[in-house]
């Protein structure tokens, strides 16, 4: 579908405070290395028959400033995407590991989570998602009512708590990845050899939400859920490029020819479905050819993946070509492309192993060593000075350590919007750093930077921490320093150290150096940083948080602090009935059923590390912990080992809880419809941030 190119004359009067604000694309491919780009050749140092030509890719690096040294948060899709659009890391969310996959993808942003969206909303902005969401979503029963899951939900009634409930205010998206997005994904493959549950990834699969459009499901019938085969709205593998380039034309379009909105800047998330397997490469975007038209360098025929990729590139540049040839209304003058921000990106490493996708470094997706998480990064802005806006010079390149997760700060810092005020307990962007000065060409002060999500771990390790440059004993220690650590970092704020690398002299990560003599006090301050940024919940914390806390488990007899009161509530109209001491003189871990709630409150400001529940075999993990007077978050989803057994949970970064405020735990269903908890309070640990005697 070809759109037209709407130009519109400047009215009597516009208002002087959207003038100056960039518009913003934010394109994320998807499972794409740094090899999978021409504009990264120099750095992978492919030769021209093993690199695909991605010229969109190239042009927008020359135009702009490329990175070397960019990361995602996390080695896979669902939590990169939570980490990029918070600000925060994906492991202080309820989900620790691995990605949404089940029939409906429990919601993992929280309520009232700020957003890159909501941030750019809060600033005039027209805000739209086009592509992959992976975030999860709810469906609706037919009395209207939220559905406990797939089998009562009714397709003809709205989703909710997806994009449109996070700031978007256009969503075009598919629920999960392409291949993965109906419920029986996963059972539909071919059972044979080492594969006994079949495909996660069919291109067969029958059912499923398949198209959503803001909150409405196009994309598959209400009762049978029988996904729609035929029609504009027809759930087919091999046009999702295409339609989502058209839906991404089709927002601007709408938001350029509309006289009241038209000189209101824009911002454009583009999360790609390619190069997300299968395979299914579109036959072309907007007249484009795709299928059977990459090429390598050298001139030679791409294989079907890289074909995907080139998928990408199409796309991109036709959102270029788009930028280049309009007519800013805002300054008729000019062109669009002169101050809109356009970033291309990856969720993550190549999903192949392999040098000619991930360049000099080690592995790919799914891993914490470099190739699963470090990604291209390309930014243009011409009035912004990054780059210089032509197309045809060499382009500027920046080894500075980046991260996704940095884009919310940085475009706050754009902006002039201050950032959440974590000391009046309000939530955003704890992990998010201000990395304009490197988008210029300058140098970044440094900074812990943490990864998760290890398939290939050793001893446990789970995640890691990239520390350049420490300061040891008063000293500079010269190097880029990366510290592996077992899952009990990330889920519990302890900290046990198992690899070490120097990546400026070993960027393929084949020397651990952790039992090396004389490193001893190296590692001893990195595992103080990384345990410091880890239990202080983010570097934004870290500022003003004590080093004191105290952490109440219950299994021997503790002091309590004066200024804790603690409570336990019955829910039959008693109120809330004093409890002081339940349990924690070595009573045992407290326990709550249905009909009962916790309720804690500090007589100071206090930082709520983390909260452990355990159901154990005879109990359910389950409820919802409210902070405050701040949404209610689902607890339902603590499992501390994802193995659904035991269900010890595990609730961290959960901000300031102010004097006088309640920490509520209720077992109760966090949306009405699902089954009660029943679990014990196993621990609670908390930073006073005033003086506890």
């Amino acid at each position: 579908m070809k759109y037209p190119i709407f130009l519109f004359l400047l009215p009597l009067a516009v208002s002087g405070q959207f003038l100056d604000r960039p518009n913003v694309v934010l394109f994320m491919a998807d499972d794409m290395g740094m090899g999978d780009s021409s504009a990264y050749q120099f750095f992978t140092k492919n030769s021209d028959a093993q690199q695909v030509h991605t010229p969109a890719m190239q042009k927008l690096a020359n135009m702009g400033m490329l990175f070397t040294d960019a990361h995602t948060p996390s080695s896979r899709c669902t939590p990169t995407r939570y980490g990029l659009l918070t600000g925060r890391y994906p492991w202080r969310a309820r989900m620790k590991h691995w990605v949404l996959f089940g029939v409906q993808g429990d919601p993992l942003i929280e309520e009232d989570r700020p957003t890159l969206a909501t941030l750019f909303r809060s600033c005039g902005y027209a805000t739209a998602m086009v592509g992959k969401w992976h975030l999860g979503l709810r469906y609706t029963r037919q009395d209207g009512r939220p559905a406990a899951g797939w089998e009562d939900a009714d397709l003809t009634k709205d989703v909710f708590d997806g994009p449109c409930d996070h700031g978007f205010d256009f969503a075009r998206f598919t629920s999960r990845s392409h291949g993965t997005s109906g419920p029986d994904a996963g059972t539909t493959g071919t059972k044979s050899g080492k594969n006994k549950k079949g495909s996660r990834n069919t291109t067969t699969q029958s059912i499923g939400p398949g198209h959503i459009h803001n909150r409405r499901i196009v994309g598959a019938t209400g009762q049978g859920k029988q996904l729609i085969q035929t029609g504009e709205n027809a759930y087919d593998l091999h046009s999702l490029g295409s339609r989502h380039s058209d839906h991404a034309m089709e927002f601007l379009n709408q938001h350029l020819r509309n006289r009241e909105t038209s000189f209101d800047p824009f911002f454009l998330y583009y999360p790609s479905n390619s190069n997300h397997g299968p395979y299914t490469v579109d036959e072309e975007i907007a007249g484009r050819k795709i299928k059977g038209a990459g090429t390598m360098i050298s001139g030679d025929p791409a294989s079907v993946r890289l074909d995907y990729i080139y998928e990408n590139d199409v796309a991109l540049g036709r959102l270029l070509d788009f930028l280049e040839k309009t007519k800013d209304p805002r300054r008729p003058s000019r062109k669009l492309i002169e101050n809109t921000i356009v970033i291309f990106t990856s969720d993550n490493g190549a999903e192949v192993k392999s040098k000619t996708a991930t360049g000099p470094v080690r592995s790919n997706k799914g891993s914490c060593y470099e190739g699963g998480h470090r990604v291209p990064f390309i930014v243009s802005w011409p009035e912004g000075k990054i780059g210089n806006g032509d197309a045809e010079s060499p382009g500027k390149k920046s080894e500075e350590l980046v991260g996704l997760q940095d884009l919310y700060s940085t475009f706050s810092t754009i902006l002039g919007k201050p950032l959440p005020n974590l000391r009046e307990g309000e939530k955003g962007a704890e992990d998010s750093y201000n990395i304009l000065p490197a988008w210029e060409g300058k140098s970044l002060p440094h900074r812990p930077m943490f990864y998760n999500d290890h398939k290939e771990a050793k001893n446990g390790a789970a995640c890691a921490v990239r520390i350049d440059n420490p300061t040891v004993a008063g000293k500079p220690m010269k190097g880029k320093w990366k510290i592996f650590f077992n899952d009990s970092l990330t889920r519990f704020g302890n900290a046990s150290a198992v690899e070490l690398f120097e990546l400026s002299s070993d960027p393929m990560e084949s020397k651990n150096r952790i039992a090396e003599k004389g490193l001893e006090p190296l590692i001893e301050e990195l595992i103080s940083i990384a345990l410091l940024h880890r239990n202080t919940g983010g570097h934004r914390f870290v500022e003003f948080a004590p080093e004191k806390h105290f952490v109440f488990d219950w299994k021997k007899p503790l002091p309590v602090p004066s200024p804790i009161t603690f409570f336990v509530s019955t829910k039959g109209g008693d109120g809330i009935q004093d409890a002081e001491g339940l349990g924690i003189k070595g009573k045992g871990s407290p326990r709550v059923d249905p009909g009962e709630a916790f309720a804690i409150r500090f007589e100071s400001d206090v930082l709520v590390e983390s909260i452990g529940l355990t159901a154990g075999k005879e109990g359910t993990c389950g409820g919802s912990l409210r902070m405050g007077n701040r949404s209610a978050l689902a607890i339902y989803c603590t499992d501390a080992d994802n193995d659904a057994k035991d269900q010890q949970g595990i609730i961290s970064d959960l901000g300031i809880l102010k004097k006088g405020e309640m920490l509520i735990l209720d077992p109760s269903p966090h949306w009405g419809v699902e089954s009660p908890g029943s679990w014990k309070l196993e621990s609670l640990a908390v930073r006073p941030l005033a003086e506890i005697k």
